[in-house]
């Protein structure tokens, strides 16, 4: 039997199951990053679970000239991939279900936090984003909720909302799924030429540069740790550095100072920047709306000498269409 979508929240508190619920919440226009979503889902809730996928166009979300008309509305199909990964109901409520006295009045507000990087670039974004994610936990009741980790700032934010405002969800963070040429899925990338597509690999191409200078700094970093007598100064363990002949070093001896002290963050923003300078020279150009490496845990820019944790994002345009992505980072991993 082929998914039939409900439509109030009355229908769907109505077939709450023995097992555990899990929701996975989209705008529709599925692709094989929801369907990992759904999958993962199914498999934390087991065979007794439920699992809910809503499909809701927030209208929330979108600011003076954003795409709201122009977003795909895809239903039939989404239902169809839903299914097919493993979901058992399709919520999809009209707006007026979601939000019964029109557009309201009380809403949740993101904070310091959501007017940096997106919501600096999109006013208002994080608090209708925050706002419909509210309701729809409250609407279909789960025990866990899946998001993808390519919208970074979005799941740091319901992180911090359901821990602050105690609501009773495991949020589950699903690494970013990539197309085979390194292009993050996105119901957006359908809007992309072939020229277009090409220009916008650049985003990936920058964070997988920049995972690799950092990955070269560690290593780095590593040897000349285990170098004797290079447990003291910042400067005799550049100097055991050197002393490896490495022509990595030879090259750039301050940045191989940098990876001795533990540090290096400008030097990872770098390698991607690069790649993005090219971007812009191409045809069609990458336009860069923001570049940065920040802290997951309030998404303010890490400082050079940073260790632990941390996430690269970047936006930019490429013709029409507005791209992100990010990749997580650990500075300091070896000690």
């Amino acid at each position: 039997m082929s998914l039939s979508p409900v439509r109030t929240g009355a229908e769907l508190r109505a077939l709450k199951g023995p097992g555990r619920r899990a929701v996975v919440m989209t705008m529709g226009a599925l692709h094989e990053g929801h369907a990992t979503l759904v999958r993962a889902a199914r498999e934390r809730v087991g065979a007794d679970g439920t699992v809910v996928v809503t499909v809701f166009v927030n209208p929330l979300q979108f600011g003076a000239g954003e795409d709201l008309d122009r977003y795909p509305r895809t239903l039939d199909a989404d239902l169809a991939l839903a299914q097919a990964a493993g979901a058992d109901v399709c919520f999809a409520p009209a707006v007026d279900e979601v939000y019964p006295g029109g557009e309201p009045q009380v809403r949740i507000t993101a904070g310091p936090m959501g007017e940096r990087l997106e919501g600096s670039s999109r006013p208002g974004h994080f608090d209708g984003m925050l706002t419909v994610v509210a309701k729809l936990l409250h609407l279909t009741g789960p025990d866990l909720a899946f998001f993808g980790q390519k919208d970074a700032q979005q799941l740091a934010l319901i992180r911090r909302m359901v821990r602050d405002l105690n609501f009773p969800v495991e949020i589950v963070g699903v690494p970013t799924v990539r197309e085979a040429d390194g292009l993050a899925l996105s119901s957006r990338n359908r809007y992309l030429s072939a020229e277009e597509r090409r220009t916008a690999l650049a985003l990936s191409r920058a964070l997988f540069a920049a995972r690799d200078r950092l990955a070269a700094q560690e290593a780095l970093r590593a040897r000349a740790t285990a170098l004797p007598g290079a447990q003291g100064r910042g400067d005799v363990r550049a100097q055991a550095l050197s002393r490896l002949g490495e022509a990595r070093a030879a090259a750039d001896a301050h940045a191989v100072a940098q990876a001795a002290e533990g540090g290096g963050a400008e030097a990872v923003r770098a390698a991607a920047r690069a790649v993005l300078d090219e971007a812009a020279r191409a045809e069609p150009p990458l336009t860069l709306d923001y570049l940065a490496l920040v802290d997951p845990a309030d998404f303010t820019e890490v400082e050079d000498g940073h260790d632990g944790d941390a996430v690269l994002a970047v936006a930019a345009r490429v013709g029409g269409t507005r791209l992100i992505d990010n990749i997580p980072l650990t500075f300091g991993a070896v000690k």
